[in-house]
């Protein structure tokens, strides 16, 4: 890209992927520049905008909001170099992983000592989190942060019932949020981000943030977590907008489960990671989600899932699945983390069956999701956000508890696939 090269070379780049997002973009961007002129005035700055093909006025919006001269005027800071903004439209794949490795090649033509990576429809976003994120890469010597916010007991349900537990389960890594989508990376680990050949059509859309922590962990980089507060943004009912990003975010996650085996086998427990930051005390907005419609969604796919649910969960757990009452009222629903977990397990190890139809089991996967859900909301129907968080904390460990069935059932089957790669041919 000419005007890259024409940049040359930056310190700090603001990395911020965006679709129609022309409302909430130009705060983004003026908290982002605020943050890295005030925190780090000697470094010399870059924001980037890698877009979709916004039909809204995103890109624009994103270059010409305020003048780097009205935020000196803000926050009493002279920068020793001239805040530089470039966007783009990326080619290829539709999706955010695919902005996001865009924004990678060019923090790796910069040569960039730290990239933070802001979604483009965050609402609480201040100059600070800049610091937060990228100060422990510049300060501190770490390679990967990630976000720790505060946020409603029913936003973030991919997080708390898959990727969270799962994360910790696997790898020992106890990451709170690892598909919060504010990030910071390292120089040198961007540059492996573009070397690693796991990047995907799944990881190319919603996959890209479990892709990013997961690569981070198993490739051996220094990883901490940020205080942010709260986190504001236009969140999602799970029963109703989830279905695609679950199956993406969870198909790069099995994949990568497959790929770093000979890891997250010899891992046992896990370990808290370094947090930075002051702890805040904010209390993050409620949002709405339809109890009754994700109760629904289990209910239907009991015909239509049957058969495929019989090929990947063991069938105990089938039993118990077909046997789950959802014809009374919503608060009278229940699906134990413990029935969870070992489904979520079944489908990991049939996933890596040769000739499984991997799409056809995530699709299946995704309504157990919904009803999973729906017992987590029923079980914290009367708590507040704090005392679900730690109902969410019992899930992950008794992830971590159960991890010796995964293990044998995942040992079962490569054994299993094994034997049937070296069967001698009939006949022979």
């Amino acid at each position: 890209m000419a005007e890259v090269r024409r940049i040359g070379n930056a310190d700090l780049m603001v990395g911020i992927p965006s679709f129609s997002n022309a409302e909430t973009i130009g705060y983004v961007v003026r908290a982002a520049t605020a943050g890295m002129v005030q925190y780090f005035p000697e470094l010399k700055p870059i924001l980037v905008n890698s877009d979709g093909g916004s039909p809204d006025d995103t890109p624009r919006v994103a270059v010409s909001t305020e003048s780097p001269d009205y935020l000196e005027q803000v926050i009493l800071v002279s920068p020793r170099h001239k805040l530089q903004r470039i966007t783009f439209t990326y080619q290829g794949i539709s999706g955010k992983g695919t902005a996001v490795r865009a924004l990678f090649e060019v923090a790796s033509e910069l040569k960039v000592k730290a990239m933070v990576m802001v979604d483009s429809d965050l609402r609480s976003i201040v100059p600070e989190w800049i610091e937060l994120l990228a100060g422990p890469i510049l300060k501190g010597g770490y390679d990967f942060v990630a976000p720790m916010y505060a946020r409603y007991k029913y936003d973030g349900t991919i997080t708390n019932n898959i990727s969270y537990p799962l994360t910790r389960a696997l790898y020992g890594a106890r990451i709170r949020q690892p598909i919060g989508g504010d990030f910071a990376v390292s120089g040198d680990l961007v540059a492996r981000y573009l070397e690693l050949d796991t990047f995907d059509d799944l990881a190319a859309r919603f996959g890209i943030d479990i892709w990013m922590t997961h690569s981070a962990i198993n490739e051996g980089f220094a990883v901490c977590q940020a205080r942010l507060g709260a986190k504001i943004h236009d969140a999602k009912d799970p029963a109703s907008d989830l279905g695609p990003m679950f199956r993406q975010v969870v198909g790069t996650l099995f994949r990568l489960a497959g790929h770093y085996e000979d890891r997250w086998l010899r891992v046992r427990g896990s370990h808290p990671i370094p947090e930075y930051g002051f702890e805040r005390v904010i209390a993050p907005e409620p949002i709405d989600v339809n109890h009754g419609k994700l109760i629904d969604n289990l209910e239907n796919a009991r015909l239509s899932e049957r058969d495929v649910w019989a090929e990947m969960l063991a069938p105990e757990q089938l039993e118990r699945v077909m046997s789950l009452d959802c014809d009374g009222p919503p608060e009278r629903f229940h699906f134990s983390a413990e029935l969870w977990i070992r489904c979520l397990y079944d489908t990991l190890v049939a996933f890596h069956r040769p000739g499984a139809d991997r799409e056809r089991l995530l699709a299946a996967l995704t309504p157990l999701y919904f009803g999973r859900t729906a017992g987590f909301i029923t079980d914290t129907l009367e708590m507040t956000t704090d005392q679900a968080e730690r109902v969410i904390d019992d899930q992950a460990r008794q992830f971590e508890e159960l991890k010796p069935y995964l293990v044998k059932r995942w040992n079962e089957m490569r054994a299993g696939s094994h034997a049937e790669t070296t069967a001698p041919e009939p006949g022979a």
